[in-house]
């Protein structure tokens, strides 16, 4: 594969979101997020790791860019910190928060780096979710100030906007499955936040046009190719329902389609929390819509799981080649969900905003052995390619992550970056000196 079979306008990547990476929580006025308060709770976060220091790129953005540049890469994927320039989710802005983001957009110009944002990668202010956080409706007009906030500080310099990371993994996880901040275990509470999140989708989008018409704003899904775990009508019909749960519940509301309500009969319940007008406003005309895979899921059917009547069977359980993660290392599921949704007449246009994996790291002369990173990679690329080839809508590609980082419930035992820290040394650090070392040193693979 060359740069070239991919096209001119192809846009080439790597990711990374605030919470995971910057630290420094409280140095500037930052305001506590949900992740800062779940952290502290213990046997939440794998060995009770916590975010407050993660890869210091709030010291150490100007060396991070440095190293995108070094790479040759022309674009950086990274999220803002709602709480870090609205402490309390809505009011006072601080403005020390204001001035690092801009110091971080303009050392990425300054070395010829395109900067793309995320506005919200599941780092609620703590002040907000005590008042409810996504299950409240007034989230709509929290968010839709933030917005307003970021759009007019940095309309000028940035052009790519993305409105939320996975809507489906910070509402599933944080309110139905309580596995993720907020830690919630609510029916309810998790179609509310559901809606709204497929609301406020639309209001970012509205709200970045409406003060910067020339910028291009898209948002991003989570997805996974979804296979029956066998030829049998209960087990096909188990897959149907999950796709439409994880794959359709966020993109088809968006694109005037509405929920899958039909598909699977669960989603009526959530028409307790449409007002009139929802309909309307959810629809939104992205120019661009981000998917985010990493690989398929195999579903059977299980009475014993309420609502989906569906279950999702691991990779090690079907013992067949996975990552650490217990993912399934199955390229051809990018490709599939690329022709999925380059279906849909409203899309646009497709970036893969996220694509990696996480494996046990190999040390060859004390340095990591990337072998099985390159290879996923590779594999994964070559399906994007093909689906280029047959003219799909797919026209960029983003590496997750930049650096190794805090990975949510997993903490630092997963590590996904295409730049390795060595965690151990940091922990020794900490624990030796009781303070950081802006200087740390990070080990390129």
């Amino acid at each position: 594969m060359k740069n070239s079979d991919f096209g001119e306008s192809f846009v080439w990547g790597v990711s990374s979101s605030a919470l995971q990476t910057e630290g420094a929580f409280n140095n500037d006025g930052k305001g506590l997020s949900i992740w800062d308060e779940f952290s502290k709770k213990k046997n939440k976060i794998l060995n009770n790791d916590s975010p407050a220091i993660a890869c210091d790129f709030y010291n150490n953005y100007k060396e991070d860019i440095a190293l995108i540049k070094q790479l040759g890469i022309p674009n950086f994927r990274f999220s803002l910190s709602w709480s870090r320039i609205l402490p309390n989710g809505t009011g006072k802005i601080n403005q020390q928060g204001i001035e690092f983001y801009n110091n971080v957009i303009d050392t990425c110009i300054e070395s010829g780096i395109e900067p793309w944002i995320t506005l919200y990668h599941w780092d609620l202010p703590l002040e907000l979710e005590k008042k409810g956080g996504w299950a409240n409706r007034e989230i709509l007009k929290w968010f839709e100030e933030y917005v307003t906030v970021c759009i007019y500080s940095f309309k000028r310099k940035v052009k790519h906007w993305m409105v939320l990371n996975e809507p489906m993994v910070f509402t599933g996880g944080g309110y139905f499955l309580g596995i993720h901040a907020p830690g919630k275990k609510s029916l309810s509470k998790f179609l509310s936040a559901m809606h709204h999140a497929v609301l406020c989708q639309a209001i970012g989008y509205n709200t970045i046009k409406k003060t910067h018409s020339a910028a291009l704003v898209g948002t991003t899904f989570s997805c996974s190719y979804i296979t029956p775990n066998s030829t049998s009508k209960k087990d096909a019909i188990a897959a149907i329902k999950m796709d439409a749960l994880l794959n359709r519940s966020f993109i088809e509301p968006s694109l005037g389609l509405g929920y899958p309500m039909e598909t699977f009969p669960f989603l009526k319940k959530i028409k307790k929390h449409i007002k009139n007008g929802d309909n309307e406003l959810m629809k939104v005309e992205f120019d661009f819509i981000g998917i985010q895979n990493y690989t398929r899921e195999v579903v059977a059917h299980c009475f014993y799981i309420p609502y989906l009547k569906a279950k999702i069977i691991p990779a090690n359980k079907r013992k067949v080649y996975h990552t650490k993660m217990n993912w399934e290392v199955y390229p051809e599921s990018i490709y599939k969900m690329i022709k999925k949704y380059s279906k849909h007449n409203g899309v646009k246009k497709i970036i893969i905003t996220e694509n990696g994996a996480s494996f046990k790291d190999e040390l060859t002369n004390n340095r990591i052995d990337d072998k099985e990173r390159k290879q996923y990679i590779k594999s994964n690329l070559e399906q994007v390619l093909k689906a280029k080839t047959e003219g799909l809508k797919v026209d960029g590609y983003f590496v997750w992550s930049l650096t190794d980082n805090f990975e949510w419930a997993e903490g630092y035992s997963q590590r996904f970056g295409i730049i390795h820290i060595n965690y151990n040394t940091l922990k020794r650090t900490i624990k030796e000196s009781g303070k950081w070392y802006s200087s740390f040193i990070k080990e390129s693979s």
